[in-house]
């Protein structure tokens, strides 16, 4: 493997932390230190992990490395951030402002039955999102660079999606419709 690709994936674990830390540090601001507009200008700058990171990936593939895996992969953690990232910000916000604001407990997930079905398919629909995002950013990556032997790893991307779209289904919406419809037969 590259030494570039080691690089990348301490870039995308980097990123991953990153997001966390500025999430929990604009709740801090909100819940503890009661400076409203510092958490949201914190806030607004989440999207600026992945904008670096995907700005790094692609100067990365223009300046001539080799597409790796896991230059798709920042692909996908962008893609994934993108559709779920939101709904991770609101989970920790509740989760936040009960612990350390006397705010209600946070809503779970369903556990069962035809509410967890709508919910593992909302989860699923997220997931095609973040894998069309992810197809598209592997596509402007390869526009950018020059379709050439060189981004065929890139394009491999395309099954991985694929295939993450598929086994989402199953052990999701699929599984616990199975599970509702037996447990009301």
């Amino acid at each position: 493997m590259p030494p570039e690709s080691y690089i990348l994936y301490a870039l995308i674990l980097a990123c991953e932390v990153g997001f966390w830390v500025v999430l929990l540090v604009a709740l801090a601001a909100r819940y503890l230190l009661a400076k409203e507009r510092l958490s949201r200008a914190l806030l607004l700058c989440l999207p600026l992990v992945d904008v670096l990171l995907l700005a790094f990936t692609a100067m990365d593939l223009r300046r001539g490395s080799t597409a790796t895996f896991s230059h798709g992969l920042a692909a996908a953690y962008v893609g994934f951030t993108l559709a779920f990232g939101g709904m991770a910000v609101k989970w920790a916000d509740a989760h936040f402002a009960h612990r350390f604001a006397a705010g209600p407990v946070p809503a779970k997930a369903p556990s069962g039955g035809w509410q967890a079905v709508r919910y593992d398919f909302n989860l699923w629909g997220r997931c095609v999102v973040a894998c069309i995002i992810t197809m598209a950013l592997v596509e402007a990556l390869v526009q950018f660079v020059g379709s050439s032997e060189a981004t065929l790893p890139l394009l491999a991307w395309h099954k991985h999606a694929f295939g993450c779209i598929v086994l989402w289904f199953f052990f999701g919406p699929a599984w616990s419709l199975a599970t509702a419809w037996r447990r009301s037969h």
